[in-house]
């Protein structure tokens, strides 16, 4: 369970909440709720014990979501210690595939010269490309593939 991200498919949209039962829920101090209420999330009175709506709690979780949504555009990938999309340093990147349809690109911050990665689908890689130089692996060649025999072969 993400207490920096809570799941909003946890809260029953026909339920009311007490402060004390979402802090319960999502596994969060009773503050946190208490300063989600300061931000926006609306009770439905000012009495005590204070009800938050289960639809209310949703809606305003699933907009604090998409607000803190930082999209990359293409030829960005995002850097986790700026917080922020970039293009890599000098427009260059790798990728290293992880499996036959899918892999990562990896480049690196400009600004705090931190890695950088973005999963990528290779179907997709032009789209995601930019104007981004992107190297791709190399296979090794196969020894049966080799003109020269092989110097561990006790052949003569």
């Amino acid at each position: 369970m993400s207490k920096r991200h809570p799941n909003p498919r946890l809260a029953k949209i026909h339920r009311n909440y007490t402060v004390e039962e979402v802090a319960g829920v999502f596994g969060v101090h009773r503050n946190t709720v208490r300063e989600w209420v300061k931000r926006g999330l609306p009770t439905s009175d000012d009495r005590r014990p204070m009800l938050i709506l289960g639809a209310d709690l949703v809606a305003f979780l699933r907009a604090r979501r998409v607000k803190n949504k930082r999209t990359c555009q293409p030829g960005e990938m995002y850097c986790v210690r700026c917080r922020a999309p970039r293009a890599p340093a000098g427009d260059m990147a790798d990728y290293l595939p992880v499996t036959a349809t899918l892999g990562n690109l990896i480049g690196m911050c400009p600004a705090c010269e931190a890695m950088m990665y973005r999963r990528v689908s290779l179907a997709k890689l032009e789209q995601v490309r930019g104007k981004l130089d992107i190297t791709l692996p190399q296979a090794l060649p196969h020894i049966d593939e080799s003109a020269e025999p092989s110097v561990n072969s006790d052949l003569g």
